[in-house]
């Protein structure tokens, strides 16, 4: 018997059988399939070739059996402006609306490629994390609105950290009869954010970000380049950000430096803000770098001459100078003189009488009249006198100091009205 599963030959001079076309399959199917082109579905995104442009469609060869078209309240959406830059063979992205009409053409959108592109885009970014850079196009009372490409995202309140709002609008109600307090975020549009994508619902049209994150994982970037390049005695620009009473914090371009109070001044400081206020431009010097700790210190007194090594340069015995009383004590009173130098006036040079304590006589805070009478710069210490300031045994002394003095001023006074002819015309 013969195997029916064996293929029949077929007899000499006669044709084999043809084998029956696939029941279901359409001839456009099969033309497809013999061409290997391929078939689009919606949402498919094409790249295409303009081949005409028409008032009323622009054809599209898109690669698959028939071409595609744009067409009526798509050309609608596109603008004028938009369709006068396209032209014949210009290389486009398309985006399946219908694979195929009553014509058997596919029908294509512009607008929607482009936003389903963008829609992409934003996945990606909050897959990756990734931080950008968008445009605020607009506000509402509960933050701020960015454009990314067709696509909206929106910024809360909560997220933001360098957008402030108004304290006031500038009208009692806003467009389309808003009160003041949506116009607070108005001066906000036009300007630029990193931004990080936080949520994304396409299905809903739901797209959040946060410049909050993103600022922060700027600056963990920023500061591990810092980090890596600052030296020891480096000299840094950077802007005050904070105030504490251990110290001031110096934003050194996305990282933040701390001066420590001790390294403000060379003299006595209660807390920073009698040197720095928040906002201020200042040079620091860089102290040390733990890249351990990822801590920054710095130094404001440091780019300052220390003021006992120019002392003697500044000052000499028996010159009177303004002092400050800042502190009290049974032996005597400390005065400050200059930043950094501070003399004592001992008990006996308080008066010409006899005192018991140095409160009969001064009190902190006093600005007073004092005469050097002892300059120490390797101890670091200055003597001073207040019952000397009027003394007759200084008399030439002052009326020199009085002649250098005057003799200076009128130097000063004549060189600044001379002219002098030979640079005249």
């Amino acid at each position: 018997m013969s195997n029916p599963e064996e293929a029949q030959v077929p007899e000499e001079g006669k044709e084999a059988p043809t084998e029956p076309a696939t029941p279901g399959i359409s001839m456009d199917q099969l033309l497809v399939e013999s061409y290997n082109l391929p078939t689009s579905k919606v949402g498919d995104i094409l790249d295409g070739t303009i081949v005409s442009i028409t008032p009323t469609e622009v054809t599209v060869d898109v690669g698959a059996k028939s071409e595609g078209i744009i067409a009526g309240r798509e050309l609608e959406r596109l603008g004028a402006d938009i369709l006068s830059e396209l032209k014949v063979g210009d290389q486009i992205v398309t985006f399946v609306v219908r694979p195929e009409d009553k014509d058997g053409h596919i029908v294509l959108s512009l607008a929607r490629a482009q936003q389903e592109r963008d829609w992409r885009e934003a996945e990606r970014l909050h897959q990756t994390q990734e931080v950008f850079e968008a445009t605020v196009a607009g506000f509402n009372r509960g933050g701020l609105v960015v454009r990314m490409g067709k696509v909206r995202g929106f910024v809360p309140a909560s997220q933001l950290v360098s957008a402030r709002p108004m304290e006031d609008a500038a009208s009692p109600e806003g467009p389309e009869g808003a009160d003041s307090s949506d116009q607070r975020w108005a001066h906000m549009v036009g300007q630029k954010l990193q931004l990080k994508v936080i949520e994304i619902d396409r299905r809903r049209n739901r797209l959040i970000l946060s410049e909050r994150l993103a600022v922060r994982d700027w600056r963990k970037e920023q500061k591990e380049r810092l980090l890596s390049s600052l030296q020891r005695g480096d000299v840094r620009k950077g802007i005050v950000t904070s105030l504490q009473p251990f110290g001031a914090f110096i934003d050194l371009g996305g990282a933040d430096g701390l001066i420590h109070l001790s390294e403000l001044s060379w003299g006595r400081v209660n807390h920073p803000r009698e040197v720095l206020q928040v906002g201020q431009e200042v040079e620091v010097y860089i102290l040390n770098v733990d890249r351990d700790k990822r801590r920054i210190g710095l130094s404001l007194r440091r780019l300052q001459a220390e003021p006992w090594s120019v002392v003697t340069q500044k000052y000499k015995v028996g010159q009177v100078v303004e002092g400050t009383i800042t502190k009290l004590a049974n032996f005597g009173a400390f005065a400050r003189v200059d930043n950094g130098v501070e003399g004592l006036i001992h008990i006996s040079e308080l008066a010409k009488h006899r005192v018991n304590h140095p409160k009969e006589v001064v009190k902190e805070g006093d600005a007073v009249q004092l005469r050097i009478i002892r300059i120490d710069p390797s101890r670091r210490r200055m003597g001073l006198s207040l019952k000397r300031v009027a003394d007759e045994d200084y008399a030439e002394y002052d009326w020199q100091e009085a002649e250098e003095g005057m003799d200076a001023e009128g130097e000063d006074e004549m060189g600044a009205d001379y002219e002098d002819p030979a640079g005249q015309d």
